[in-house]
This record gives structure tokens, C-alpha cells and sequence, in this order.
């Protein structure tokens, strides 16, 4: 009988590849797998330090998201949605629908129906783009740029706190660091989808 991991066993295995276990006895068992990697010098532990607050992170603004998609409603998919919407906006280049797909591993007939449910909440809307009159342009509407600022502004002041606290040379350092690090995610995530056939795209929600 085959078993299917759920998110604990992820959360578990990822955590035991880039650090270990917190639990002597686990840490062990993990050990024999050769999963748990020793990190004996003070890089190797800065590192793993690193590469923990990375991931716990990513955990955390997770929840903070699915918060904020419970509180209107809205699946991980429409979540994850309005984020590539978002981001496609911050560097002016607003993202298309085929390009949501892409970018959601999604079918051509699962984001039009995630496109049409997240513009009749408000969420977003569709544009004709002004040179080619044929290609859509997705972008957030007014009513969900409004509960996103209402919901994630605290959370903004937090941030702005704590870059307040490093000069500009140490941000300049850690946004290429960051940067970096988005793009090898990125290039194993692409990575990962290629390997797994057609087939295997998502339907949205």
C-alpha cells in the first residue's frame, strides 16, 4: 500500500535535509538515511541557521496568507493567484492569463474559471492592453487592492521597522542574497514540473 505524505511529512523531510531534528532519537533515524547533514565549522552553522530562517520564513508567511484567504473567502489557488498578479504589477509588467497558467501550473480552462471568480469578488480585473488590442491583461481592482492594504499594512509597518535597523549597504547585500536565493527556487521548482508529465496540471482550487 502506497503512503502519501501530508504536510507534516514535508515539513519534516525538508527540515531534516537542510538541518535535522530537534529530537535526538529522530535526529538519529535521519541520520542513517543520510539525510542530516553535520555542520561542524562556524559557516556551515551560520548556513543551516540561514537556511532555517528561510524556511521558517516562507512558513510563516503562509499562515499570515492563508489568513487573509480565509478571511475573504479565497483557496490557496486564488491566493497564490493574486500574488503573481501583484507581483507582475510591482515591476510593470502586467501578467497575462497564459502566463498565470504557467505560472500556477495550471490548464488553459482552470484559470479562465479562476480569473472569472476572482473578478466577480473584486479581486481583479481584466484589461485589453493598449498596443494589441487582443492580448488580456490582468490586474488587481480597486476592492482588492483596499482589503490587501487593510489586512497586510501592519504587517508592512513590522517590515519597515526592521529594514529601518540595517543601512543601505547591508540591505543592498541581502537583497542580492535574497534575489538569488528566489532564483534557485524558482530554477528547482521549473525543474521539478518538468519531470512530471502533462498531465499532471492542476485544476484551480
Amino acid at each position: 500500500m502506497v503512503k502519501y505524505l501530508g504536510y507534516r511529512d514535508y515539513r519534516r523531510l525538508f527540515y531534516a535535509a537542510t538541518w535535522g531534528t530537534d529530537d535526538g532519537e529522530k535526529r538519529h533515524e535521519v541520520a542513517t538515511h543520510g539525510m542530516y547533514r553535520r555542520r561542524d565549522t562556524r559557516r556551515e552553522q551560520l548556513v543551516g541557521e540561514i537556511t532555517n530562517n528561510l524556511r521558517r520564513y516562507a512558513v510563516d508567511a503562509q499562515h499570515v496568507g492563508h489568513a487573509f484567504a480565509n478571511l475573504h473567502g479565497l483557496n490557496p489557488t486564488d491566493l497564490n493567484a493574486l500574488l503573481a498578479v501583484m507581483d507582475a504589477e510591482l515591476v510593470g509588467d502586467p501578467i497575462t492569463p497564459g502566463r498565470l497558467g504557467e505560472q500556477l501550473n495550471l490548464s488553459s480552462g482552470s484559470v479562465t474559471a479562476l480569473i472569472d471568480r476572482l473578478e466577480r469578488a473584486g479581486h481583479i480585473r481584466r484589461d485589453r492592453d493598449t498596443v494589441d488590442r487582443r492580448k488580456v491583461l490582468l490586474h488587481y481592482a480597486d476592492q482588492g487592492a483596499a482589503l490587501a492594504m487593510q489586512f497586510f499594512q501592519p504587517l508592512g509597518a513590522r517590515t519597515d521597522s526592521v529594514m529601518a535597523e540595517f543601512g543601505d549597504d547591508e540591505l543592498e547585500l541581502v537583497h542580492r542574497f535574497m534575489a538569488r536565493m528566489s532564483d534557485s527556487l524558482r530554477a528547482h521548482r521549473d525543474a521539478v514540473r518538468a519531470a512530471r508529465p502533462e498531465s499532471t496540471r492542476r485544476p484551480a482550487g
